[in-house]
């Protein structure tokens, strides 16, 4: 779940999944793998409730100049054990027994920072993309829907030291998603895109972290169908060691469409910056 899926999620600072506006060094490579355990999650589109499984959930950072990165996301395999399905399901699904699977709907998009924070202002930058069609919402989990989005990102560190961590680091993100209304001929529905995160050093290996992530519908009435309102705080850890970056974190659903709560873990990776030499 990306940006506009189950838990709205972006490729940042794993489990987090509000934007930050750090960049990763040029040449160099940051890839997230983890897995999330979900209860209770909603699919309105198809009508399906159940445990989500999330396995493979992938983040990929590189770095193209100082300020320029691209960003690749998605999950290689969702898992749903069917606890209730309406009757009739709002579209012709392909499922049999009580559970599916399918791939996640990837998102594409790149980040820029314009501004460099200051001793008084916040680092300020923009990131773009949008969701390929890469489910069969037959299957019953992801939308098949191309969806783009744009948002602003804001941060501030604290307690900054020369070759340290910051002991706070403070960012949001405010944007716009244009989502494609799936059962809905030449019709979209426009989100109110969100995020407050915040990490906390509490030592050179540890960080504990927490967020409000989620997206809003912007019409008076109802959304169409797989364009709701979904929300959801996270609150957890980040555990350096042996060259990587650990982390997990509890999951709690803020509005009707999210889930009830859930578990996720995950590990980071970054590889050496390499740019090439000019002859």
């Amino acid at each position: 779940m990306i940006i506009f899926g189950v838990s709205a999620a972006n490729a940042q600072q794993r489990p987090l999944i509000t934007d930050d506006i750090d960049i990763t060094p040029q040449g160099a490579l940051e890839i997230g793998v983890g897995v999330d355990f979900i209860q209770n999650a909603k699919f309105p589109l198809s009508g399906l409730k159940g445990d989500l499984t999330r396995v493979g959930d992938v983040r990929i950072r590189q770095g193209l100049a100082p300020n320029v990165e691209i960003q690749i996301e998605g999950t290689i395999q969702n898992y749903l054990a069917i606890n209730s399905a309406s009757n009739p399901s709002p579209i012709p699904l392909n499922v049999t027994g009580n559970s599916t699977n399918d791939f996640s709907d990837f998102t594409i998009s790149a980040k820029i920072k314009l501004l460099n924070e200051t001793k008084y202002l916040p680092a300020i930058g923009t990131k773009f993309g949008f969701q390929m069609p890469n489910t069969d919402q037959a299957r019953g989990i992801g939308t098949n829907q191309i969806n783009i989005f744009s948002k602003i990102i804001a941060q501030k560190k604290f307690g900054k030291r020369a070759g340290r961590d910051p002991l706070v680091n403070l960012y949001g993100n405010v944007g716009l998603g244009i989502m494609n209304a799936p059962l809905n001929t030449f019709t979209q529905n426009d989100v109110f895109l969100y995020g407050l995160a915040g990490i906390v050093r509490v030592n050179d290996r540890i960080n504990l972290v927490a967020e409000i992530n989620g997206r809003e519908n912007t019409r008076s009435g109802n959304a169409p169908l797989g364009t709701e309102s979904v929300g959801e705080f996270r609150v957890g850890t980040q555990i350096r060691a042996s060259g990587l970056r650990f982390d997990t974190a509890a999951i709690f659903g803020l509005t009707r469409f999210s889930p009830r709560t859930g578990v996720t873990f995950g590990v980071t990776y970054e590889s050496p910056a390499f740019i090439p030499i000019a002859k």
